[in-house]
């Protein structure tokens, strides 16, 4: 039983891997590559051996992924990533066969495709980071300095980016294409963090009520929820009374909320917002 279990949350972890990389291959062929902008990580170096050469954008992420993997196994250990592994592959394919059938930009406005194109990848980044995995390139490159440096993943990535994107002005000699590459870098970066945000987001919830006992009882019966109770004092009686304080996770608020209310419809409620429970 177990083992069914961990296999059916093992599919869905790949699935909404795939599912990530797919809207990430769609971002930069539907609308960063056909207009020509140049976004950070392998995909944007790719983008410009692609201006370049001609060279499909998927065969150079292989290519450079593959290189990268290789040394950060030699390196940091055979037991390296192997969700990197399966979304280089995947990338890497999904890119190729959508820019085989892609041939021009999915809306005609450059500015568009830099917001649309960096929302798809940093949407896309953000899912595949939920489940444990990575599309490689400077996540990797991050890694490596750092177990030699004390430098921060997080500062080498935006370092090594901003460096894509700056070099992206020797080809196209055109300060444009480097503003619209940033614009798409930090939309990227806006919806990677809201995404992690919100997979890690929940609610801290206090019940005065009393209906105590009921409530609690409800809630373990229905939600498998612990909680805590507290002693509190009312200021205006002076009576001592319970409080109960719950950490939930966003989804479940209202489903808890409507059940003490079915309760005690007089019962007071605090509900604020927490991360990382």
């Amino acid at each position: 039983m177990s083992n069914s279990i961990n296999f059916i949350k093992q599919f869905k972890s790949y699935y909404i891997i795939a599912l990530g990389l797919f809207l990430n291959a769609l971002g930069w062929t539907g609308f960063l590559i056909p207009s020509e902008i140049v976004g950070g990580g392998v995909s944007g170096v790719g983008t410009i051996i692609y201006f370049m050469t001609g060279f499909k954008v998927g065969y150079s992420v292989f290519i450079i992924n593959a290189f990268l993997i290789i040394i950060a196994m030699r390196v940091l250990g055979f037991g390296f990533g192997v969700k990197t592994i399966f979304a280089t592959f995947v990338l890497s394919f999904f890119l190729w066969l959508l820019q085989s059938i892609i041939t021009a930009p999915l809306v005609t406005d450059r500015f568009m495709c830099a917001i649309i194109g960096g929302l798809m990848a940093g949407t896309s980044a953000g899912l595949i980071l939920q489940q444990g995995g990575s599309t490689g390139g400077t996540d990797i490159v991050a890694m490596l300095i750092n177990k030699y440096k004390n430098y921060s993943p997080g500062q080498l990535i935006l370092t090594l980016d901003v460096m894509v994107i700056l070099s992206s002005y020797l080809l196209t000699n055109s300060i444009e294409q480097v503003v619209y590459g940033c614009v798409a870098m930090g939309v990227s970066a806006y919806c990677v963090d809201k995404v992690i945000e919100g997979s890690k987001q929940s609610v801290q919830i206090f019940i005065f009520s009393k209906e105590f006992d009921k409530i609690r009882n409800k809630l373990i019966l229905n939600f498998d929820q612990g909680m805590t109770e507290l002693q509190s004092k009312d200021s205006l009686s002076q009576k001592n009374m319970e409080t109960l304080m719950l950490l939930v996770k966003k989804k479940d608020t209202q489903s808890i909320l409507k059940t003490v209310i079915t309760i005690d419809p007089k019962a007071s409620i605090s509900v604020g917002s927490v991360i990382g429970v």
